[in-house]
């Protein structure tokens, strides 16, 4: 793991991205529910954002523009085409010589005539070509010039642009740079040692960004080098063949074809990650100069790295992959400061002991689910409050005339008295008196007698079919978090059924996916409950079944399950049988239908005539309402109404 280290600049924020745990686990809680597992809910999160922060989608979109943009003058034939015209204007002056001289002039006019047309061909003529015009030979020379500036450029774009005028004694010093930086690769690929200090020392300057070790050295060069290779490899054959005679030439001009040949095939070696030979479309009209059309190259090529790091198309992929000094030159600080928080979330949401890495793969807690349970609550008991609750057979609790510290979940009425003497207690004799949580105290009301419940919830696929999978894990969750909070004597055991039952724990609930397994076997959900609660001690039993279907499998003998569609008569028989086996048993059932379907409606009405329980159709979206809100209201839900 590499990390660098730069000067404040006011920007960054050394105390790490503001993260709202809260929020995020809100914004969550559908993925983590939906069963989708950890992993997936926070990459979900990581590409969509939220509110206050960019995901990687909107970064990625954000990048296609700019490369947009980026290439609308991109014309890949712009630097021949630009040659072309430099070596026509240089023509006109030197006819326009020829014509003032009248006849003596022809045969230099036939000479122009006979010179090749393709830029490049046209230009090595010129050399040989004797110039009768002052102003053509000075134009022609000076674009000579201008050439060996311009391939520099494209290979070499910090180097040779600290060197306006491409002197001799700079030339050299490039020369001799490169001759010392092979050589550096050459020892590094033998194992030798080498003294990269040293180099750095004497050219240095060539390199702003100041690489600390020889990789950092050749990954700044090989970006350069790959648009160069890029945009070779995106024109059309000739125009490649034409324009990589023209950098052969001036290179070699410049005794220097034989280093740059070298230091590119080493780059090719020892800097893979980098995109060599990219096919880029070259759309635009603009017609370029050869050094800042790899500039638009390099440009776009590096917006189309960044969007591949943030897509995280590859295996391993991860955000950390994303340069954020490439993303802040694309797309300023704003992004970076998105991306850190992005990468913040999981660290956020480990430390909030959510989420925990185990082989690999993020698990949700049993903190987690908790908190899942409690925000599912804290939303019901929002809505259940500003609702009337009048319902027959309520009544209001008596207090005890005792108070007691104050827990969330509470809905007993705060003892002002007990919480002003408590901060008053606390506080430092002459300090002002401040309020926290724990200086709160509630009157407490009469016991209610203890009940425990065991809820069985529906896993089988139809569930999230018709989109009842969330809002019933919710509603269980947050039941869950009611009776830890408000109640702690009271019992919640967790149930899920398909195809067999089996208990559940909030976390286990939590992250668990619908089975994709034919079969709803009430009969075993029944028979589990049945066993769960003939062993505990509270006075008050009943089990609540939340389902959409009615029951399509039963045990056999063996305790294999016997599935059928339609249900036959001996599935019906034994569910019904198991549950007037709890009816005996003095516990109470109440079942929540989801769907109103004629089969289901005219099991659960015979189930409740057997047994004396209650069956009502719902809408999944008012399950937590309605089960939570008896729960609070009628002495703890021992029997909805």
């Amino acid at each position: 793991m590499r990390a660098r280290y730069s000067r404040w600049d006011g920007e960054q924020d050394p105390f790490g991205p503001d993260i709202d745990v809260s929020h995020l686990l809100d914004e969550m809680s559908d993925e983590l529910l939906a069963g989708y597992g950890a992993n997936w809910a926070l990459e979900d999160i990581r590409r969509r954002g939220m509110s206050g922060m960019r995901g990687t989608d909107d970064l990625i979109r954000a990048l296609r523009e700019r490369r947009e943009r980026a290439g609308e003058n991109l014309n890949l034939s712009g630097p021949l085409a630009r040659l072309g015209e430099q070596l026509a204007d240089i023509e006109r002056a030197e006819r326009q010589e020829l014509d003032r001289r009248g006849p003596e002039g022809l045969e230099k006019h036939l000479e122009l005539g006979a010179l090749p047309n393709a830029p490049v061909q046209k230009l090595e003529a010129m050399k040989r070509y004797e110039f009768e015009s002052t102003e053509a030979r000075r134009r022609f020379d000076q674009l000579l010039e201008e050439l060996k500036t311009e391939v520099l450029n494209s290979y070499f774009t910090k180097i040779a642009g600290s060197m306006r005028d491409l002197k001799p004694e700079d030339l050299q010093r490039v020369k001799d740079m490169l001759a010392e930086l092979n050589e550096m690769i050459a020892a590094d690929r033998r194992g030798d040692d080498y003294d990269f200090e040293s180099f750095m020392a004497t050219y240095g300057d060539f390199w702003p960004e100041q690489p600390r070790n020889l990789q950092e050295l050749l990954e700044a060069m090989a970006r350069r080098m790959a648009a160069m290779s890029s945009m070779l490899a995106s024109m059309a054959p000739e125009q490649r063949a034409e324009l990589a005679q023209l950098s052969a030439a001036v290179l070699d001009d410049l005794d220097l074809a034989f280093q740059v040949d070298q230091l590119s095939q080493s780059l090719r070696d020892m800097v893979p990650g980098v995109s060599w030979d990219r096919q880029v479309p070259g759309w635009g009209e603009g017609s370029m100069p050869m050094s800042e059309t790899v500039d638009a190259i390099e440009r776009v090529s590096e917006y189309d790295d960044l969007a591949e790091a943030l897509g995280g198309a590859y295996p391993g992929a991860t955000l950390d992959d994303v340069d954020e000094e490439k993303l802040h030159r694309a797309l300023g600080e704003d992004a970076v400061r998105d991306l850190r928080r992005l990468k913040a979330i999981e660290k956020a949401l480990e430390e909030a002991g959510i989420l925990q890495r185990s082989r690999g793969h993020l698990e949700v807690t049993g903190r987690g689910a908790k908190l899942l349970g409690e925000r599912a609550l804290t939303r019901v008991l929002a809505r259940v409050r500003r609702e009337p609750t009048h319902r027959a057979g309520g009544g209001q609790a008596e207090p005890t005339g005792q108070t007691r510290p104050w827990v969330f979940g509470d809905s007993d009425p705060i003892s002002v008295e007990r919480t002003v003497l408590n901060a008053v207690t606390r506080s430092e004799p002459g300090s002002a008196v401040r309020l926290t949580p724990d200086d709160f105290e509630v009157i407490e009301t009469e016991a209610r007698p203890r009940t425990a419940t065991a809820l069985l919830l529906d896993l089988s696929f139809s569930m999230p079919l018709r989109g009842h999978w969330i809002p019933a894990k919710k509603m269980a969750l947050a039941l869950h978090a009611l009776i830890e909070g408000k109640y702690p004597e009271d019992r919640l055991y967790l149930i899920g059924f398909s195809d067999y039952a089996r208990q559940m724990k909030p976390a286990e609930l939590a992250t668990a996916g619908w089975e994709e397994v034919h079969g709803t076997n009430m009969q075993h959900a029944f028979l589990l409950a049945r066993r769960l609660l003939a062993e505990d001690r509270c006075p008050i039993k009943q089990v609540i079944m939340v389902t959409d279907g009615e029951p399509t499998a039963h045990l056999l003998e063996d305790g294999s399950a016997l599935f059928n569609w339609p249900p036959v008569p001996v599935t019906l028989e034994k569910t019904l049988r198991e549950a007037a086996r709890l009816a005996r048993s003095g516990i109470q059932i109440n079942v929540f239908m989801l769907e109103e379907a004629p089969g289901l409606t005219s099991f659960m009405d015979r189930l409740a005539s057997l047994t004396g329980g209650q069956a009502w159709p719902i809408v999944s979206g008012e399950l937590g309402d309605r089960i939570l809100g008896d729960y609070l209201h009628r002495g703890r839900g021992r029997r909805a109404s």
